[in-house]
């Protein structure tokens, strides 16, 4: 038989990705590397839920929120009637960085890239209308979390709702924002003392809420492969693990609320393999290294948004074909909640049309397609289960390197995981720029004619409405109370007890985030990242 001419010298996956061999057989998946465990069984490869997605669907949680409370209110309630599941909140980067919308600093990013939260009174009108004892809720939020998930508590007591009864998620995760995001505010040893003070506060008085969200998606979106994203952020969730025991917490006290984050770009069988191989490796290391007993403390639970930095300027239209096969991939994993991008998203915030479509595809997957209908469809497949365990490997070999550093932290310091995602992130830009990783509309089958898309425009009024309502809001409040529930946040700052709760009082009391913040700082100070070469 004469040798077949291919189309290229090697497949991968992507450029750092996985060498793929022409086919797949049972030669290349011995019996001893195919997990036959049946879905809901420990080590959780195929599903944590024995019957999928025949129980219950995924929630379709879109993350929404720009310029003011009102419009952003407003654009939830129109989610909620297209079918939109759960909510999910985009604060605007003053909110981020603990920075009132009155900050020299804030005064260009008002409302820009997401909602202004100022003070509970913000936090109040966001949900006005929507019951917060029926809905979940996911808040990104990190640097000011513990303020955020306070402020978010005291509008639901507002509202009738009990902190015990609120369902959701606050992101929380702070290393990853030394890797690749970049909104904290202090150093890691005082923001790990932050995130668990939540952690360990959730687990005592909020047995609905997930107390933290571990990324690996801001990582990938950094220029991070598929494998460092999963090994990089499962990591992370082992260094929260064991800061929560050093705290002298029982690992099934927390462990089963601790919930993931992560993208779904476009090489389909790479990302099914990915979540796959993420939910057996979190169940061994939690059961091998933490000796958990309660099997939901193993239990990789996780939230995939389809890959925005995946999304083009150029021909626009032709993300809604991306955003479709990354859902697929995310669904075909079986994922517990999903964002679908709006295929405007490269060039403002999504309009109203464009996100109505990003929902119209999970609900297209979810009700047309079939795909929800048995679990792990994709399972048994020479390629897959290939796949998912060459992932496997690939993970716990960066597991081990960072083990040996002395954890997620140390390595953070060190700047390894930083530099890991800098050569990936430079070797992918430069195929592209070869045109050896085609983009299709960017790098080949371009197009030269005009845009035409109504885009979203943040209206320059927005900074202006935000800050009159701040200062009606100081000007109306009792300072001498808001003086002393700040004075008590500077307290158990200084102290070990949990921040929580004098955060609850401060809130209450109307102090802002930029007032709390501030008080955290006196304590913490700021971190400064240091050069990294």
């Amino acid at each position: 038989m004469a040798e077949l001419k291919e189309r290229r010298k090697e497949f991968r996956t992507t450029v750092d990705g996985i060498l793929v061999d022409r086919v797949y057989s049972a030669d290349d998946v011995p019996e001893n590397e195919v997990d036959t465990s049946p879905p809901g069984e420990y080590p959780f490869t195929r599903n944590i839920m024995p019957a999928g997605y025949r129980t219950r669907l995924w929630t379709m949680r879109q993350y929404a929120g720009f310029a003011t409370v009102e419009e952003t209110n407003q654009r939830y309630k129109y989610l909620y009637q297209q079918g939109q599941t759960g909510f999910s909140v985009a604060f605007h980067l003053p909110t981020q960085m603990g920075y009132d919308s009155d900050h020299p600093l804030a005064l260009p990013e008002v409302g820009r890239v997401g909602v202004a939260i100022d003070s509970l009174k913000d936090m109040e009108d966001l949900w006005n209308g929507i019951p917060l004892g029926e809905v979940s809720t996911s808040m990104t939020i990190n640097a000011t979390a513990p303020i955020i998930l306070a402020m978010y508590i005291a509008a639901a007591e507002k509202q009738g709702v009990a902190q015990n009864q609120l369902m959701g998620t606050v992101q929380n995760d702070l290393l990853k924002e030394y890797v690749a995001r970049n909104t904290y505010i202090f150093a890691p040893e005082p923001s790990m003392r932050l995130t668990t003070d939540i952690c360990s506060y959730c687990a005592r008085n909020m047995p609905k809420w997930n107390s933290i969200s571990i990324s690996g998606y801001h990582m990938r979106e950094a220029g991070a492969t598929a494998i460092q994203e999963a090994a990089f952020a499962l990591a992370n969730g082992i260094a929260y693990v064991q800061a929560m025991i050093d705290r002298g917490m029982d690992v099934d006290s927390f462990a089963p609320r601790f919930s993931f984050f992560f993208a779904a770009f476009t090489n389909l069988f790479e990302e099914v393999a990915k979540f796959r191989a993420l939910r057996r490796v979190w169940a061994k290391i939690m059961k091998e290294r933490f000796n958990a007993q309660n099997e939901r403390s193993m239990m990789l639970k996780f939230h995939v948004q389809t890959g925005g930095c995946t999304l083009a300027e150029q021909q626009p239209l032709n993300n809604v074909v991306r955003v479709a096969i990354q859902a697929l991939a995310a669904v075909l994993g079986s994922c517990q909640s999903l964002h679908t991008n709006s295929y405007d998203e490269a060039l403002a915030l999504p309009s109203e049309e464009a996100v109505q479509l990003a929902l119209r595809t999970q609900q297209i997957l979810a009700y047309e397609s079939g795909v929800a209908d048995t679990v792990d469809p994709v399972g048994g497949s020479y390629y897959i289960e290939w796949l998912t365990n060459r992932i496997e490997e690939g993970v716990q070999q960066y597991i081990a390197t960072i083990d040996k550093m002395g954890g997620a932290l140390e390595a953070i310091k060190r700047g390894y995981i930083q530099r890991e995602i800098r050569r990936s992130a430079y070797n992918h830009q430069k195929a592209v720029d070869a045109g050896d990783q085609v983009v299709v509309g960017v790098n080949k089958y371009t197009s030269e004619e005009p845009l035409d898309l109504e885009l979203l425009e943040i209206d320059e009024s927005v900074a202006r409405k935000q800050i009159e309502r701040l200062q009606k809001l100081k000007s109306g409040r009792d300072k001498e109370k808001v003086r002393q529930t700040l004075e008590k946040v500077r307290q158990v700052a200084e102290s070990t007890e949990n921040i929580m709760p004098a955060l609850i009082e401060a809130v209450k009391a109307y102090a802002t985030v930029g007032e709390i913040s501030d008080a955290l700082r006196g304590v913490f100070g700021e971190y400064k990242e240091p050069s990294l070469l």
